[in-house]
């Protein structure tokens, strides 16, 4: 049976908008992992970081395979897959930062609510947003691609 482009575009929505859920569940794995053991623990700040964002990369490739792509194919191939889109969209974002913050951009400070936010600030909200976009159209089209 095949689908409208309405439905294909609900469908489209839904995923994204599961696939930001897992991204913000992610966000707090990883921050909690880093609380855990960098203050109750007293681990070291970079090993304490490092297994953070192990936990939160871990928990988003099977969340995402599972919930916000509905995946049934090989957890070894996807999970290649998806370390290759995760070191692809992070160095993606990380060089837009990186320009950003050696330009003109990075040295402003703006004011938004009486509220001061950095130029660096900015461009790590614009590479994160880069990253999010990127990292979802990667998954939906190389990782978890219907096969």
């Amino acid at each position: 049976m095949s689908t409208t482009p309405a439905e294909s575009r609900s469908e489209k929505a839904a995923q994204f908008i599961r696939y930001c859920i897992v991204g913000v569940l992610n966000t707090l794995v990883t921050l909690g992992v880093i609380y855990l053991c960098k203050s109750m623990l007293g681990w070291n700040l970079y090993v304490s970081n490092a297994l953070g964002y192990i936990a939160g990369v871990t928990n988003s490739f099977f969340c995402n395979k599972q919930w916000t792509f509905r995946s049934k194919g090989s957890y070894r191939r996807e999970a290649v897959r998806f370390l290759v889109g995760f070191g692809i969209c992070y160095a993606l974002q990380f060089v837009l930062v990186w320009m950003l913050t050696q330009s003109d951009f990075g040295d402003f400070d703006f004011r938004f609510f009486g509220i001061v936010i950095s130029g660096y600030g900015i461009a790590t909200l614009l590479g994160n947003v880069v990253y999010t976009l990127a990292n979802f159209v990667y998954n939906r089209l190389v990782t978890f691609r219907d096969r």
